[in-house]
């Protein structure tokens, strides 16, 4: 499979609170996370690649050839929640980084299928066939609103409450993670990345690029796409191509 990541500050931000990491096991599994830090002058940066760092290390050191689907959302999840611990006990420690948190999509792929955990609005996508498909549900006041009518999906666009997310990781204790399994087969590939790609690159214009060869790898091209977009954001895209 092949694997290509990008993360930029944008034309706008100051600083750049994404994260990103992903890799091929020797057995061929592979794995991606990505997260979108908030809080502080540092303290999103900070809890982005702690949780970026200690979910990589997790998943690589402990996945094993062979698991079962019920054994990869438990390393996922435990791995999410090591992360979890560690960024909300670094906030309670420093005033400085009080309140930081992050948002995370974590990912395997292995045997023919996709196994994602994730909390807060970055997202995943799955491009196959003709077709794109978001995985992950975003954890948002604006999502909420949405699901209860209040919202059609155009008016959530533009929303002045868009950014505000009901779930993030380090926040609180503990954390509740949604968790997706979806099939991966030849040709298909996986989108994963932060609000900075979906704010102001529409599903349609990703679908375009994916299934599109064209100069530079996906990563990059979508990362320019959002920046001639405006780029009000940092934008991070890891994609995984079967």
């Amino acid at each position: 499979m092949k694997i290509a990541k990008k993360s930029d500050i944008g034309k706008v931000r100051k600083s750049n609170q994404d994260a990103c990491s992903a890799g091929e096991l020797p057995d061929g599994t592979v794995w991606a996370v990505v997260c979108d830090g908030m809080g502080g002058a540092s303290g999103g940066d900070i809890a982005s690649t702690t949780a970026v760092r200690i979910i990589s290390e997790r998943i690589t050191s402990s996945f094993r050839d062979g698991m079962s689907s019920n054994s990869i959302r438990s390393l996922l999840f435990s791995s999410i929640e090591a992360a979890n611990s560690v960024v909300f006990e670094m906030s309670r420690s420093n005033s400085a980084l009080e309140g930081m948190g992050t948002t995370v999509v974590a990912a395997v792929i292995s045997g023919g299928a996709a196994y994602i955990a994730h909390a807060g609005d970055s997202r995943a996508y799955r491009i196959f066939d003709n077709t794109i498909s978001q995985i992950t549900r975003d954890h948002s006041i604006v999502q909420a609103m949405v699901e209860k009518g209040e919202l059609t999906p155009n008016e959530a666009k533009g929303h002045p409450r868009k950014n505000i997310i009901t779930r993030a990781l380090g926040v609180d204790a503990n954390i509740l993670i949604d968790f997706s399994e979806e099939p991966f087969c030849e040709g298909d590939m996986l989108l994963i990345c932060t609000d900075g790609l979906t704010n102001f690159v529409e599903s349609e214009e990703i679908y375009n690029i994916m299934r599109t060869p064209g100069k530079g790898d996906f990563a990059d091209r979508l990362v320019a796409l959002a920046n001639e977009n405006g780029g009000r954001d940092n934008i991070t895209v890891v994609t995984i191509s079967s």
